[in-house]
């Protein structure tokens, strides 16, 4: 019993130790690399608009209502009073260059009247902004110092979902915190972030982590740490970084131009889901789906179509739409592509030279249809000719009829809602009421259907079924 008991012993010691054995040493790795990562402070006078609201709940302007108190940018600011104060906040960054080109977000330094980069040897140092770009939440730093640590720049592309890897910072102001975790997926599109394919990881990252290095195994800076998912502001496994590749041309136009320019094609796109594919007679669901172009935008020039799915960008498949944002933009300007895509169950490619994204985003209308209407056709809804005020409001030059009311039936169950204006069913353009019941009489029974509506502004597909 006591020989059995002994053998027990020993194989659990020995499965502990080659467990044990497997798992990564970070130790020489934060020894070389952790006196490039530095602490960022930042001060901003005290006005009445700055005093009322905390750092913390500046939330970026483009973010979703709904997303509001899930995503959290890693300020850590005192809570706001009704008496003006100074707001200070906590961030990390990590030194690129000898002579004291620094990295952090741009949200740690956005609006900051002072900047303080604080070195591992405690020296404290006034940084001067060089430029920021807040689409892809970075900002370039530079400090009067020279001979200073840096981290190794390395590649994204390489980096492994399931690979370890390593992030550096100060949350809540605790300097010099290591924490660690895995890669758990690569290429997340975020709200407010359309130019970032993500790194989602699970190491734990917290309020003043922002802005902090994402090492891999090598000891190589493969991203900026940037946002949390969370329901209570803290982590809760879901941190995600953005990417050096994106980083770095970034910080080359700033350099070189002072400011940063992205490429453009000019559409508005969304997913391919189960029922669109179905509509459009994929195979499978994949691509990025275009719902608008813009006039007179490269796509317009290129006789890019509203319907059209595009697959490939200069030989990189697309499988969901957030793919082809970061792709477009890190293109340079003027530059010639090769665009895959599917029209009309046919595979066609194009050639499109890309454009300058503009500087301000398009204004988006609300504007709902007044008045109740019986549902009138097999699809439940009734609709309405446009007014010209409502086509001017909704920016909507001609055809589209506009949604008076929705009741049961296939349109409900698809999403369509009160004061969506139908451009078009399937590849038929919806010119006015006639051409909607029309074509709406026709529709096949028991087939995916596919309706572009236009909904505050901003166009997308929908899939519809209509029953046997």
């Amino acid at each position: 019993m006591l020989k059995r008991l002994g053998w027990c012993v020993f194989l659990v010691f020995l499965f502990s130790h080659e467990v044990y054995a497997q798992l990564p040493d970070f130790t020489e790795m934060v020894k070389k690399n952790g006196v490039a990562v530095v602490n960022i402070s930042t001060t901003q006078k005290a006005s009445p608009e700055t005093s009322s609201l905390p750092q913390e709940q500046q939330l970026p302007e483009d973010l979703p209502p709904e997303m509001e108190e899930f995503f959290k940018h890693f300020f850590n600011a005192p809570g706001g009073d009704s008496v003006p104060r100074d707001t200070q906040s906590l961030g990390s960054g990590f030194i690129i260059s000898t002579d004291g080109y620094v990295l952090t977000n741009h949200h740690v330094v956005k609006d900051a009247d002072e900047i303080v980069v604080k070195l591992t040897d405690r020296r404290e140092l006034v940084a001067k902004l060089v430029g920021s770009d807040a689409r892809t939440d970075v900002a370039l730093l530079k400090v009067d110092a020279k001979d200073l640590p840096i981290v190794t720049i390395g590649s994204p592309e390489k980096l492994q979902v399931g690979e370890w890897v390593l992030a550096i910072g100060s949350p809540f102001g605790f300097e010099q915190s290591v924490t660690a975790g895995i890669v758990s997926a690569k290429g997340r599109s975020l709200p407010g972030g359309n130019y970032v394919p993500f790194i989602q990881t699970d190491v734990a990252i917290n309020p003043g982590n922002s802005g902090g290095p994402l090492f891999n195994m090598e000891g190589e800076v493969v991203g900026i740490n940037s946002q949390i998912y969370s329901r209570t502001g803290g982590f809760m496994g879901l941190s995600f970084a953005i990417p050096m590749d994106v980083v770095m041309n970034v910080v080359d136009q700033i350099k070189t131009k002072g400011k940063v320019s992205r490429g453009w094609l000019g559409v508005q796109i969304q997913d391919v889901t189960r029922e669109l594919a179905e509509s459009f007679g994929m195979k499978r669901p994949h691509g990025a789906l275009v719902a608008k172009i813009v006039p007179g935008s490269p796509a317009e020039k290129a006789d890019i179509q509203i319907g059209d799915i595009i697959t490939e960008f200069n030989g990189h498949e697309i499988e969901s739409s957030g793919e082809l944002p970061p792709m477009v933009g890190m293109t340079p300007i003027d530059e010639k592509a090769e665009l895959k895509l599917i029209r009309q169950g046919e595979t066609k490619t194009v050639s499109i030279r890309i454009g300058l994204l503009p500087e301000q985003e398009e204004k988006l209308a609300d504007v709902g249809g007044k008045g109740e209407a019986k549902p009138d056709n097999k699809l439940g809804i009734s609709v309405t000719e446009l007014t010209s005020e409502q086509r001017e409001a909704l920016e909507i030059a001609k055809n589209g009829v506009l949604v008076k009311s929705v009741g049961k039936g296939p349109a409900k169950d698809a999403g369509i809602q009160p004061g969506d204006v139908i451009l078009r069913i399937q590849s038929s353009v919806i010119k006015n009421v006639a051409d909607f019941s029309k074509v709406v009489k026709n529709l096949p029974e028991g087939k995916s259907i596919a309706l572009l509506v236009q909904r505050r502004g901003n166009p997308v597909f929908l899939a519809l079924k209509i029953g046997k």
